[in-house]
């Protein structure tokens, strides 16, 4: 019986070769605006994966007046044809189809980016997640912007792109005319509906006037946006705003559902961890039996299985799965071929989003060469036989997992060591929250296949010093990932009396009462502790020595945190320094203080909580290092350049040793398993 996934898709006149999309998105990976090497290595990937269509530059820029707030694509200049024409010759190149996204941003950006050009939309608003005040757009405006459309849309025509996709979604500039919550206008753009549409209907004729009648145009639009007492968006709007597009010239719409102008209300639009699978998929059933084209739709929809439903039930024509796409591209062809149990989940951990901003580009959070595909390949290639050797990975967090996958795939000979009863480090510990449950599918991938890889697995094995003669003898490799222990030491009076995060989280250490949550990290760890503790009744109060709460955690996950604080009344207290904790009548005295302040504030409480990260547990490197060829050396030039690790400053030595992630320096969960696989997949 063939797969509903794998039956070919005609989209105008483009045979598509399967229904599985990557949706516009904007990664941040241009360089000085452009799609140059590192946007068209991570598409080909995609498309060499077996994708049907892959839609670049989410929000790629029609107007030079138009600021990018995230790495955006600034397709209004010329010199952007060459490289399209590039791009779209890669992906054309490995059988998939290629797309993408235009608009203006509207007042869904920065003013203080890039040109410092003053945000435009319909009527003055000022955005709350990008926080910038707008000008109102007046009548020239209107018509130069739409013009930039249709240019814009011509240059990705002679770029050798398939098709565009208009945005009208999520507060951009045409949205912003559509929603009666963001268009206040009085004249003929403002009022009515026939009004709203005006000016996206202008824009897309524009478009198809330059582009002509086969070339693909679609709306990217949401069909309701979710607000409070239908001042936006609604579905009856948008189905006549749909058809009016439709006969227009538009060929397919990418239907959404709510709306972006905060980033609580961009978390349902694009959901993540420990919110509801493909949360608008049947609504998005719904539109498509109302419209007479094609649609697409992408909302988590992170499994195969929920896929194949939306195609089999014609929920969708093509289904979006970005994210999924993101943690493995390569899962069309796992899933045509039999593999799709080997596919690497998409967790939902939002660092993919919430790196845009954090980092500076999209990363996936357990696959650390999607975005980096210019440095490291998306699949290991093995070593020659005669070069395969024996290798021992002591510590089974994520670091030590990713090393045993990486060298059992070169064709190493592999034993992982685990001193616990199950694997996953402090992943596993993460993984406890209800809230965050869903990381452990980082570890449970990893595990089957290392099994399938043939690693030998060991658990509830304790390496000592007394066992590392026995377990380096005939060894070519030792990596030590054995992470470390919470710190809590902070150099200060009683930090003795404080208790770590980890104990709270696991339910190891039973705490009620009043308790303080000293926050000297600033990413998940505190949260999940606040949380379990809000469990359990205690009265808790968050403080942190940064300007802000949780500053490692992105928007996306941020959110529902705030909104459990709240709704429990934690209070939070930023740039306080704990000082001091000290027994006081049976209980705790915790001074803070400002830093620069002379006021000093106390706190009686039950019991400190103090979260700082790890101090690595540096034991068993330590006794490794005389036996070792590279001194537990790791060559940076070498590393970066994926060549083999210098092995002659001990000519005395057996074996290469390396320590990884947190075994090295207390880092998050991405930075355990790119330090495994950059070093790994060179070894």
């Amino acid at each position: 019986m063939s797969d509903p996934l794998f039956t070919p898709f005609t989209l105008k006149n483009l045979v598509l070769r399967n229904r599985i999309v990557s949706t516009s998105h904007e990664p941040a990976y241009s360089e000085d605006g452009l799609p140059k090497d590192r946007y068209r290595a991570y598409h080909r990937e995609k498309a060499r994966g077996g994708v049907a269509l892959s839609m670049i530059g989410g929000s790629a820029l029609v107007s030079p007046d138009s600021m990018p707030p995230f790495g955006n694509l600034q397709l209004w200049r010329d010199e952007a044809v060459p490289l399209l024409r590039s791009l779209a010759d890669d992906v054309h190149e490995q059988g998939a189809a290629v797309m993408t996204q235009l608009t203006h941003m509207g007042h869904r950006t920065d003013n203080y980016t890039h040109d410092w050009i003053p945000a435009l939309s319909a009527s003055g608003t000022r955005e709350p997640a990008h926080r910038a005040f707008s000008r109102v757009a007046d009548a020239r405006d209107l018509q130069r912007i739409a013009r930039d459309f249709a240019d814009t849309a011509a240059r990705c025509r002679a770029g050798g792109l398939d098709g565009v996709e208009i945005s009208a979604y999520t507060g951009h500039l045409l949205d912003s005319f559509l929603s009666p919550r963001h268009n206040r206008r009085t004249d003929e753009y403002g009022g009515s509906l026939e009004n709203r549409m005006r000016f996206p209907l202008e824009v897309i004729r524009a478009v198809r006037a330059a582009v002509g009648e086969e070339f693909i145009v679609g709306v990217r639009m949401s069909f309701d946006e979710l607000l409070p007492d239908d001042s936006g968006m609604v579905e009856a709007d948008a189905l006549a705003v749909a058809a009016a597009m439709t006969e227009a010239g538009v060929d397919f719409f990418s239907v959404n559902r709510g709306n972006a102008d905060t980033d609580y209300q961009l978390a349902k639009v694009i959901p993540p961890m420990f919110t509801p699978a493909s949360p608008h998929l049947e609504f998005a059933g719904r539109i498509r039996r109302q419209l007479s084209v094609p649609v697409m739709h992408s909302s988590r929809i992170a499994d195969v299985a929920t896929a194949r439903y939306a195609i089999t039930e014609g929920l969708l024509d093509m289904v979006g799965m970005v994210r999924a796409l993101m943690a493995d591209p390569d899962l069309p062809n796992k899933t045509r071929d039999g593999h799709a149990d080997r596919i690497r989940p998409c967790v939902g951990a939002s660092m993919c989003i919430d790196g845009i901003y954090t980092n500076g580009s999209a990363l996936c959070i357990h696959n650390p060469a999607t975005g980096r595909e210019t440095q490291l390949p998306q699949r290991i290639t093995p070593v020659a036989a005669e070069r395969a050797g024996r290798a021992a990975v002591i510590g089974g967090g994520p670091a030590g997992l990713e090393a045993a996958r990486v060298l059992a795939e070169r064709g190493h000979a592999v034993d992982l060591y685990e001193a616990a009863d199950r694997f996953g480090g402090q992943v596993a510990l993460a993984a406890i929250s209800e809230r965050r449950r869903d990381l452990i599918g980082i570890v449970d991938w990893r595990v089957a296949e290392c099994k399938r890889l043939g690693v030998t697995l060991h658990r509830n094995h304790y390496v000592d010093a007394d066992e590392l003669e026995s377990l380096t003898d005939g060894v070519d490799v030792v990596i030590v990932a054995t992470g470390g222990v919470p710190d809590t030491t902070l150099g200060i009076p009683g930090d003795e009396l404080a208790i770590d995060s980890w104990d709270i989280i696991a339910g190891s250490r039973k705490v009620g009462g009043d308790v303080l949550v000293y926050d000297d990290l600033g990413g998940h760890q505190a949260m999940d502790a606040v949380e379990a503790l809000l469990r359990t009744a205690a009265t808790v109060e968050y403080a942190t020595p940064e300007r802000s709460v949780a500053p490692d955690v992105g928007a996306s996950p941020a959110g529902q945190y705030f909104a459990l604080m709240a709704d429990h009344g934690v209070p939070t207290g930023v740039l306080h320094r704990l000082q001091s904790i000290e027994r006081h009548d049976g209980r705790l005295r915790a001074r803070l203080q400002v830093e620069g302040a002379t006021a000093v504030t106390e706190r009686i409480v039950d019991a400190v909580v103090i979260e700082r990260g790890t101090a690595p547990d540096p034991e068993l490197y330590d006794v490794l290092l005389p036996g070792s060829v590279n001194l537990g050396q790791i060559a940076v030039k070498e590393l970066l350049a994926r060549a083999p690790q210098p092995a002659d400053a001990n000519p005395a030595g057996t074996y290469a040793l390396y320590r990884i992630g947190d075994a090295v320096a207390s880092r998050n969960i991405h930075a355990a398993i790119f330090d495994a696989y950059r070093l790994c997949s060179a070894i």
